[in-house]
């Protein structure tokens, strides 16, 4: 247990009862159009691209009184030794007797993948629940939506926050915001406003990997771990094998599945499986990877000179993901760069950053060969890009 006034100190800092919160740009992303105290509401997505200010943005958006709001970073310093469900039962306590109000009650927990047995008391608290709300935020798809889809069957509502996209970019960049400059630049709110902004991102990206991939891995070290995935980036857009990335990397099969697996579950990168309707056939073929920014991945990279293609490529795969979930890609003598499956059935996307080229006509023509009841190709370049999404 913490001292009480010590942990009301630390809870003024983090809230706004006595401050407003800060003008921060809108996300483009649906929310909920009201907050249901028995329903668990998880923000999720890889650090730094904005779930602590979404979760701040509750505020504005559902005209909640600030003085009813909690926020707690379990990333603090100050409550690095305490991080148990004691803690959770304290501030929980603690903000019930200094707002004794009939009111209803918000809690904010920012990073509270950080807090043990946390998923169990959530479970206890939504389950009596009659008049508290809770915002939980995390950087580690699993642990969220795994450990709750157990603990809170259908009593909890996802929202998947990923970095900026052009809209957004735009509103954050007072300086040439076109569309080249964000798909070199990327959509990290922070970096957008820096002078230096690769060395932000190169800081973001050391520290995805040490506290989000090496720690929950118990790897000894982050060296193969920064290595494997800038040879992912590096590949971007392009089949790779286990084996090949074991052999480059100095590792083995099982340790790169498990880095990758892990990498993905901190949404560091993502990764785009062979189309096929046997789950065999696909398993059977290598995946394409893709980074969660672009901006990210050329700070990352070795450069030899930027390629616009595979940052539009990147873009077009990341904006397919934020609406859904089953993503492929198509290869036999020709490739279809994505291939999406969903209520509507099956639709190809070609993407080329100067232009259509006889080559995806060709592969098209084959893809439909293989599957002639699938929808009509949808063809994306740089000039089309932003019409489309």
């Amino acid at each position: 247990m913490m001292d009480e006034s010590k942990l009301l100190e630390i809870l003024k800092d983090w809230s706004f009862w006595d401050h407003s919160p800060p003008d921060t740009i809108d996300r483009d992303i649906n929310l909920p159009t009201t907050l249901d105290p028995k329903i668990t509401y998880v923000i999720q997505g890889v650090r730094r691209c904005g779930k602590s200010t979404l979760a701040i943005q509750f505020i504005k958006k559902y005209k909640l009184n600030k003085k009813n709001c909690i926020f707690v970073n379990f990333e603090d310093p100050r409550l690095a030794n305490i991080l148990n469900y004691e803690l959770l039962e304290q501030v929980f306590h603690l903000f019930r007797k200094i707002r004794s109000t009939k009111d209803p009650l918000f809690y904010f927990f920012d990073e509270i993948q950080n807090v043990k047995l946390w998923e169990k008391w959530i479970h206890s608290k939504v389950e009596r629940s009659t008049n508290e709300h809770f915002i939980i935020t995390g950087s580690n798809s699993i642990m969220l939506s795994g450990e709750l889809s157990t603990s809170l069957t259908g009593r909890h509502f996802t929202i998947e926050l990923f970095p900026f996209d052009f809209k957004e970019f735009q509103l954050s960049k007072t300086n040439d915001p076109n569309y080249d400059s964000y798909l070199t630049l990327g959509g990290f709110p922070q970096a957008l406003v820096q002078d230096k902004p690769n060395f932000l991102l190169r800081e973001y990206f050391n520290d995805i990997v040490e506290k989000d991939i090496r720690e929950r891995t118990r790897s000894r070290s982050t060296q193969s771990i920064r290595q494997l995935i800038k040879i992912v980036y590096e590949s971007c857009g392009s089949e790779i094998s286990l084996r090949k990335l074991a052999g480059s990397a100095g590792l083995s099969a099982d340790t790169v599945s498990m880095f990758l697996n892990a990498a993905e579950n901190a949404y560091l990168l993502f990764s785009c499986p062979y189309f096929a309707f046997s789950e065999k056939q696909r398993i059977k073929r290598n995946k394409k990877y893709y980074p969660v920014d672009m901006g990210l991945r050329n700070a990352i990279i070795t450069k030899t000179g930027l390629d616009l293609g595979k940052s539009l490529e990147t873009h077009v795969f990341l904006r397919l993901r934020k609406i859904s979930n089953t993503i492929y890609y198509w290869r036999n003598k020709g490739e279809v760069d994505f291939v999406v499956q969903d209520e509507k059935g099956i639709t190809p996307y070609q993407v080329s950053y100067d232009g259509i080229k006889d080559r995806h006509e060709k592969a098209l023509e084959e893809f439909y060969g293989y599957f002639p009841q699938a929808n009509e190709a949808i063809f994306i370049t740089k000039e089309t890009v932003l019409s489309l999404f």
